[in-house]
């Protein structure tokens, strides 16, 4: 598909890696909540929220449709949490993707969970039936002292109630945990309500990412000043300590994000023991000097 479409992008746009081959298509700019101190995605004034006008998302989709319908194949509705719209907008939106962009087999966003608490499972099957397929929601952590220092303005209950009423109305579940946002102090929790979490859920899709600063940490430690980071064999300790609590059935689960330490990748169950052992031989290596961060790897 041509690199040229008549969508008004405001810089940087964000996706998850899955979505690289998919038509972003932005409903709001921003966060709704953009308070988290791990992440400066919507920091700049450019990116203050706000929703798109319906008039303008639905043009988008007209003119988009009308030079590339019979291309697109996947949609994903940015910023950073389409779903703050109101349940008859996104249907609009569904409808008029469905209309001129007739080879669309899946639309996607980013979810807050928070975002959730006015839907009702009826208004999600609603979405999901005129087209809303998966949605990516950043979990962070299951423990309740992590995401409050990190003012994630969530619990790991608002968390699970989010993903139960998404998996209700049968939409794909993406959930993401960071490795070593609890530093050393709270790692163990993190890794112990993290998995309860998951399994208390049981979503489509986990991954884990590990938590970094490109713009440095002052922002983060401010709110969690003793926070200390792990190396790479606390996190990968972390790690095992999360995994080998997961009782999952069906779950797909990545660990290979530019950030990891080590690539992991399975399905959960069934490659539990596969992974942790992956995992482990990690821990006892004598030296892990050969492991490196994908993105230095080049992946």
């Amino acid at each position: 598909m041509p690199a040229t479409i008549p969508i008004r992008y405001v810089e940087p746009v964000f996706r998850p890696p899955s979505e690289a081959q998919s038509l972003i298509l932005p409903v709001t700019d921003g966060c709704s909540w953009n308070e988290c101190t791990f992440c400066t995605m919507y920091e700049g004034p450019q990116k203050a929220f706000r929703a798109r006008t319906e008039d303008e998302v639905l043009a988008s989709i007209r003119h988009t449709g009308e030079r590339y319908g019979d291309q697109i194949r996947r949609v994903f509705l940015a910023d950073g949490d389409a779903l703050v719209l109101p349940t008859r907008r996104l249907l609009a939106i569904l409808a008029a993707i469905r209309e001129h962009m007739p080879a669309v087999h899946r639309v996607s966003s980013y979810c807050l969970a928070r975002n959730l608490k006015k839907k009702t499972v009826a208004e999600l099957v609603q979405l999901r039936e005129a087209g809303l397929a998966m949605v990516y929601l950043g979990a962070e952590s299951g423990d309740d002292a992590v995401l409050a220092k990190v003012n994630k303005g969530e619990t790991c209950a608002t968390t699970v109630d989010a993903l139960t009423k998404l998996g209700a109305a049968g939409i794909t579940r993406s959930v993401m945990i960071l490795n070593g946002l609890g530093g050393q102090v709270l790692s163990e929790q993190h890794a112990d309500n993290s998995a309860r979490l998951a399994n208390a859920t049981q979503p489509e899709y986990l991954s884990t990412l590990v938590v970094s600063f490109p713009q440095g940490e002052a922002r983060f430690r401010a709110g969690f000043p003793e926070w200390e980071p792990l190396g790479q064999h606390g996190l990968f300790v972390e790690m095992e300590r999360f995994l080998s609590q997961l009782e999952l059935k069906r779950t797909v689960f990545r660990s290979d994000h530019a950030s990891n330490w080590l690539v992991l990748k399975g399905t959960l169950g069934a490659d539990k023991a596969r992974l942790l052992a992956q995992i482990r031989s990690a821990i006892a290596a004598p030296d892990a000097a050969h492991l490196r961060p994908a993105w230095a790897r080049g992946l």
